[in-house]
């Protein structure tokens, strides 16, 4: 009982918390809102995900950050950014959500656990305050992987932007715009490339940003093909092809080795799971005929 009132109390008061700091929207805000809003924007992005402001949930997670910190972990930072997360207030969510899941995991366990609930409860408040980092280092995966998997259809279009005329960096803003629905995350990848070069960065400074937010061996490699083939001089659409057929023969031969793994992989469903129920089936119904035999026999 009194875990449960604990966790009641400490629920309560971060809904107040949250509740209390939350901004009251005014008529001149709404209106600047609708104002500056996109056509474009408000039809990608789905109702649900466009009515929850980052800034104002993250809120209360920044002012619970300021007592210790004033600025938030840059290694979070980064880990964020990797899973595509470049908000700042992105890092102060993540934050509450390490002190949110426990508390949410403990309550749980104090409301429905009856016996051995003190252990339980711990291994609970630990395991939450690990969750968001397991799923952290799972959206980087996730994202690396459809980056890799999408960045040669991305590079073909773009070497066909540049043979019909395009300059690289109108041919950038079109591949973001195109490829918005079947690889997201490489266009806003380009996008934000665009986005920096407009407000002042070089282009080879925008290149290395790029590789550097993505972390992939496969992008480092075509950000250095760029820059040496700006340095000096060379066809970039012929650069691109080039690049983008031997990505795609690197995933070839990836998934050809994955799948000569697989029969090295069978072997412990075979011998451990497949081979008994075969070897029961075949040799029981024998082995009780020749039991039935001897005990004719010997009788």
């Amino acid at each position: 009982m009194t875990f449960i009132l604990l966790g009641i109390c400490l629920f309560l008061g971060f809904l107040f918390l949250v509740l209390l700091l939350m901004p009251r929207p005014s008529a001149a805000g709404a209106l600047l809102e609708q104002v500056t809003r996109t056509g474009r924007v408000a039809d990608d992005v789905p109702v649900w995900r466009a009515a929850l402001n980052v800034d104002y949930l993250a809120r209360p997670f920044t002012l619970i950050r300021g007592l210790f910190s004033p600025q938030p972990d840059p290694v979070l930072v980064h880990r964020l950014a990797l899973a595509g997360y470049r908000k700042p207030a992105h890092a102060d969510v993540f934050l509450g959500l390490r002190l949110a899941v426990p508390a949410v995991l403990g309550l749980l366990v104090a409301m429905f656990v009856q016996s051995g609930t003190v252990f339980i409860f711990l291994m609970a408040v630990v395991m939450g305050f690990f969750i968001p980092d397991f799923w952290l280092s799972s959206a980087i995966t996730r994202r690396r992987q459809k980056i890799k998997l999408s960045l040669p259809d991305g590079l073909d279009f773009l070497s066909i932007c540049l043979e019909a005329g395009l300059g690289l960096d109108q041919g950038i803003v079109r591949l973001g715009a195109e490829l918005r629905v079947s690889h997201p995350e490489l266009a806003e990848e380009f996008l934000q490339i665009n986005f920096e070069q407009r407000a002042g960065v070089p282009r080879v400074q925008a290149w290395k940003s790029f590789s550097d937010r993505v972390d992939l061996e496969s992008v480092r490699s075509f950000v250095a093909m760029l820059i040496q083939t700006e340095r000096f001089g060379t066809p970039i659409s012929k650069s691109l092809g080039m690049f983008s057929d031997s990505l795609r023969t690197a995933r070839r031969q990836k998934a050809e080795e994955l799948a000569a793994k697989t029969t090295i992989k069978m072997v412990f469903p075979l011998v451990f799971f497949i081979f008994p129920t075969m070897a029961i089936v075949v040799m029981l119904p024998a082995f009780i005929s020749i039991v039935r035999n001897l005990e004719t026999f010997l009788k």
